[in-house]
């Protein structure tokens, strides 16, 4: 967006799956959750690799009661991303992000509208609303698929 919308008390970082030991290298020192399904927290173990069902790990400095980075895991093949919630739903890894003028890497705003379509909050519809505007003609097309393919799956 280019300015703030709302409020954030942490950070959400993606990434592929197979990265996932590397992100405890880039914050050592801190204190690493994973959430087991449906939503358990347990200390991540140092060098511990998650099962394919695990998806999300949350992380806060050493002796902080508050959370900083949510860590979301998502699955890869070869070259392409690949939604967690549908094998159909992928695109080449070079295609899921961007980099802002100041350098700092995002996921494109259709991808991150896409995961937040499945149960949206007052706060992803606030994103949602203006983030929309924005989008290409090819990025709310890509959107517009990515969702029915869950919405048939799920019909």
């Amino acid at each position: 967006m280019g300015r703030p919308l709302r409020s954030h008390s942490d950070i959400d970082v993606l990434v592929l799956r197979r990265g996932q030991l590397a992100v405890q290298r880039a914050l050592a020192g801190w204190e690493w959750w994973a959430a087991d399904p449906p939503g358990t927290l347990r200390p991540w173990r140092p060098g511990e690799v998650l099962p394919v069902g695990v998806h999300d790990i949350w992380c806060r400095p050493a002796g902080s009661d508050h959370w900083r980075v949510q860590v979301m895991l998502d699955e890869s093949d070869g070259e392409d991303w690949v939604s967690r919630r549908h094998p159909d739903v992928r695109r080449s890894i070079s295609s899921i992000g961007n980099i802002t003028a100041s350098g700092i890497p995002y996921l494109v705003p259709e991808i991150q509208l896409f995961y937040k379509s499945k149960s949206p909050r007052p706060k992803d519809q606030i994103d949602f609303e203006a983030a929309l505007p924005l989008l290409s003609a090819a990025q709310r097309q890509w959107l517009t698929d990515a969702i029915a393919i869950l919405e048939d799956r799920l019909a």
